[in-house]
């Protein structure tokens, strides 16, 4: 699902950026998971809670607060993608096996994005959740917007 904008350019120099919940133990898992499967360093990544992810955020005319929860977002150049979009356009990037998930777009978004939002209103709850955004170590740290 697009959120907003129309364009399809890169987010910057960097390329496409992976918003998260800052807080939430399965996001900072999954920024982990795309970092180690995402040797070449296309995706750059910014807290939801963050100056940066709520700069990007505006910049598009939303706002983190808004609506359903989310626990995951993708903004490419003006475009932010959400839910199992999000995730699916993210899986079709990563090294290894991983972008055979595309055939999971065949599979009606509505049925994606309910098990999407099933996960994310219960994420706190099943996995836990921390005081703090995560600080990342130093090798990854040009990774991460400020």
């Amino acid at each position: 699902m697009i959120l907003g904008g129309k364009g399809r350019a890169p987010a910057g120099p960097g390329g496409p950026v992976v918003l998260f919940d800052g807080v939430c133990n399965l996001c900072d898992a999954a920024v982990r998971f795309v970092i180690e499967r995402d040797r070449s360093g296309r995706f750059r990544f910014a807290a939801l809670q963050s100056e940066a992810g709520v700069r990007l955020l505006r910049e598009r005319g939303l706002s983190a607060g808004e609506g359903e929860p989310e626990s995951l977002l993708l903004v490419e150049g003006s475009d932010v993608f959400s839910r199992s979009e999000a995730v699916l356009r993210i899986a079709r990037r990563l090294d290894g096996a991983w972008p055979l998930l595309a055939v999971l777009f065949l599979v009606p978004r509505f049925i994606r994005d309910d098990a999407y939002r099933l996960v994310a209103r219960r994420r706190y709850r099943w996995f836990g959740r921390t005081a703090a955004c995560r600080v990342p170590d130093p090798g990854l740290r040009a990774r991460f917007l400020q």
